[in-house]
């Protein structure tokens, strides 16, 4: 079997600690950092990456 050069991940709001939203990013590529909205501040944050386990 190949291996898959993608790994899954979560992305948890820096403000609340919530989870919201589940995505996938090159093995080799920087840690992500978005701007992506948080429902239950209803506003835009900033949202970084989170290993799945």
């Amino acid at each position: 079997m190949a291996k898959d050069k993608r790994e899954h991940l979560q992305l948890v709001c820096t403000e609340t600690g919530d989870i919201n939203y589940f995505t996938s990013r090159s093995k080799l590529g920087q840690k992500l950092e978005l701007m992506k909205y948080s429902p239950k501040l209803r506003r835009r944050t900033i949202h970084k990456e989170k290993r799945r386990k």
